[in-house]
């Protein structure tokens, strides 16, 4: 029989999501699952955000504003820049994909982390474009002097996550500044800053205050974590005309839905809300980090609304224990297997995070 796929779609690997709360609780028969395992924000979107939706629903018949103009000129205001310096996506996962898509091809060499964002190693994949993954330090920290050496005269991608998922570390100042700086000219730098918003370290910054140290450089944000709106899938990235344009030939049309549009338009405005979020979650991940590391767990240091733990034993034996006195955690692939990845939720569902962990450990 002919062959159906390409040899590289024939490698993908299919990305398993965690399980809705209402599958796990039928599966096992518990009640009151407490999901902590897909970096959520437990406090919920804005109200302002839900007054956008409702307001905007009876309007659902008609094609969304396929250039989000009202979005992008909100964007460009947040961020004191120009529009035409902003894509928007179906979450920044697509955005991803696409710049897999639109900067590289067989021919080309993309450089990752591992471990880091699976959604890179994917859409790498899926683009047929070859890759080097290059480990982080003790499986948690960023080496830029090794993702330096791994860049190739064909590279043209390189993908950094900062805060990085899982670990939650950053790219310190000093480190960010030369990797800008020595990086490649031709090399379309991306900085994925999904959780830019929870970082507090004293050497921390956006990649967006380096703007001048390199022309190609994609900073990517998203409404999913801090802003509470990962259900309608929003969005975007921050880079040179040039790479925003190719972007755009490659973007399929209407790819941001218009609910999507409005309520993150209204989350912008509600400053005090994202504001009371991130307040919460540096206080409880410094307890819950604490709590914890007394029970005589290791956990990494983290700049994001989530803690990675390691437990010394097998993940799915952890996962699988925690899942039958209802909380829901993220088990680790190797080389970190035995560690687990939870998100910092309320004060009362980490109170129960801890409680669990304890009988887990007991047992």
């Amino acid at each position: 029989m002919s062959r159906l796929v390409p040899p590289y779609i024939e490698r993908l690997v299919p990305y398993v999501p965690g399980k809705p709360v209402e599958e796990l609780e039928r599966e096992l028969g518990i009640k009151n699952a407490l999901k902590l395992a897909s970096n959520e924000n437990p406090m919920g979107p804005s109200p302002r955000a839900l007054e956008a939706i409702a307001k905007h629903l009876p309007e659902t018949h008609r094609y969304p504003d396929a250039a989000a103009f009202r979005l992008r000129e909100r964007l460009a205001a947040h961020h004191d820049i120009a529009m035409d310096e902003i894509i928007v996506g179906n979450g920044s996962n697509e955005i991803i994909d696409n710049l897999c898509r639109t900067f590289a091809d067989a021919t080309n060499h993309a450089v990752i982390g591992v471990p880091s964002f699976v959604y890179y190693k994917l859409g790498l994949i899926a683009a047929n474009v070859p890759y080097t993954e290059v480990p982080l330090r003790d499986h948690l920290a960023w080496d830029v002097t090794a993702l330096l050496a791994a860049v190739r005269p064909e590279t043209s991608i390189l993908f950094v996550a900062h805060p990085n998922n899982p670990t939650g570390a950053h790219v310190a100042k000093k480190d960010l500044e030369r990797l800008m700086k020595e990086l490649p000219e031709r090399v379309v730098l991306v900085m994925d800053e999904a959780y830019v918003e929870f970082a507090d370290a004293p050497d921390f910054v956006s990649a967006l205050t380096m703007r001048n140290l390199r022309e190609r450089l994609l900073v990517l944000r998203t409404f999913s974590k801090a802003y509470g709106l990962a259900a309608i899938r929003v969005g975007y990235g921050i880079g040179p005309r040039a790479v925003i344009d190719y972007l755009n030939r490659v973007r399929a049309p209407f790819n941001c839905n218009a609910l999507a549009q409005v309520a993150a338009i209204a989350a912008l405005s509600d400053h005090e809300h994202v504001s009371n979020y991130v307040k919460l979650n540096r206080t409880e991940r410094a307890r819950v980090t604490n709590a914890l590391t007394k029970l005589g767990l290791k956990v990494g240091p983290s700049q994001a609304n989530f803690v990675l733990v390691n437990f010394a034993k097998p993940g799915k034996e952890v996962y699988d224990s925690m899942l039958r006195l209802g909380v829901i955690i993220r088990p680790m692939p190797a080389p970190i297997d035995t560690w687990q990845r939870i998100t910092i939720g309320l004060p009362e569902e980490n109170d129960r995070l801890i409680a669990a962990v304890q009988q887990t450990l007991g047992a």
